[in-house]
């Protein structure tokens, strides 16, 4: 088993580098590679590669609180908000949660701020009608 720090040879069954003691557990330690051969692509999975990105809807829930309703508005931030740092962890499902969240309660909002909006004008459509 070869060193992926330094590159020396050690035993099979070795916990630490022989020359440099850096640890030889089965994740880090790979074969030297030859100069002929190309290094080996990385096995992990980027959080931000296309197979991952999951849309945030900070924007929609940005322009719902403005716009709409304040308080549900804000939920819907909060839950926008936490996507990217669920991403950057690592936890796939949970920024997925995050932004079906975040979409519900813009749209919780949206349709909070256009009932207010229609029972107002109505009021005052009524108010105009009777003469008040």
């Amino acid at each position: 088993m070869f060193c992926k720090h330094c590159g020396q040879e050690n035993a099979s069954n070795a916990v630490r580098c022989i020359r440099c003691g850096e640890s030889m557990t089965p994740e880090i330690a790979s074969p030297k590679p030859t100069a002929d051969a190309p290094p080996a692509p990385p096995t992990y999975a980027s959080a931000t590669s296309a197979s991952t990105t999951v849309g945030n809807n900070l924007v929609w829930a940005i322009l719902a609180t403005l716009f709409c309703c304040l308080p549900t508005g804000i939920v819907a931030i909060v839950y926008a908000a936490q996507v990217n740092t669920k991403l950057s962890h690592g936890d796939l499902a949970g920024a997925q949660e995050a932004a079906r969240n975040a979409a519900t309660w813009s749209w919780v909002s949206f349709g909070l701020g256009l009932l207010f909006s229609v029972g107002y004008f109505g009021l005052v459509f009524m108010s105009v009608a009777t003469g008040h």
